[in-house]
């Protein structure tokens, strides 16, 4: 396809295609000059240049649902559902305790091994969340990890988990000093709480677009 396809020729507006300006994000600038140097002028041509293809991505996920009808009936079917609903939440609930305990050694430098056990506890409920939840993945949406549904949830799942993983290493290892050990659990703790917060505003779209489609009028079947 010839890259005049995509130029102001199309109805566009010519000052915001260049270089992405006007609505454009600041994401959107970024990945296109990522695009700009990986896809090159000689082959630009046969293409496309990257403002179609970050339009094309900005509409299919606009239009795509978090789960097709398919997906939706599977993961209401299965029991890793109930699973993941119920770790969960005792995850959430051993990393408070575990980051009152944590700030209790660091402000008065009492209650090391207390605090040290409760994180060990939180990752180990990490751990099985993490492959549960991968089992979920299979199961509603067909692999593992990186479903379109949860990409950067489970991009930013990884961070949490190799952050869990940096600290249970220095622990078994004797890197550092205790309070090192524990300044990396509190950066493996915030990573959690984002990563938390993307899964609950995950949890929030669906809840949002199952009432949709249950509002949504039946389509009258052909005569």
């Amino acid at each position: 396809m010839s890259s005049s396809a995509f130029h102001p020729s199309d109805g566009e507006n010519p000052r915001r295609d260049a270089g992405l300006g006007g609505g454009a994000s600041l994401l959107d600038r970024g990945v296109g000059a990522l695009f700009d140097a990986l896809v090159a002028a000689p082959w630009g041509a046969h293409t496309g240049d990257h403002r179609q293809t970050l339009k094309s991505l900005r509409v299919l996920r606009a239009r795509r649902p978090l789960y097709t009808p398919e997906e939706r009936a599977r993961r209401d079917a299965t029991p890793w559902t109930l699973v993941q609903g119920i770790l969960a939440p005792i995850q959430f609930i051993a990393f408070g305790i575990s980051f009152v305990l944590v700030l209790r050694y660091l402000w008065t430098g009492e209650g090391a091994a207390a605090a040290t056990v409760s994180i060990l506890i939180k990752t180990g409920l990490l751990y099985l969340i993490m492959v549960t939840g991968a089992v979920w993945e299979k199961v509603v949406f067909g692999r593992y990890l990186f479903a379109p549904a949860f990409f950067w949830e489970d991009v930013f799942s990884m961070l949490v988990l190799a952050l869990h993983t940096a600290y249970l290493a220095a622990v078994l290892a004797g890197w550092g000093t205790p309070a090192e050990q524990m300044a990396i659990a509190l950066a493996a703790y915030a990573a959690y709480v984002i990563n938390a917060f993307q899964f609950v505003w995950k949890l929030r779209q669906a809840r949002l677009e199952g009432d949709r489609t249950a509002q949504s009028p039946p389509q009258a079947m052909p005569a």
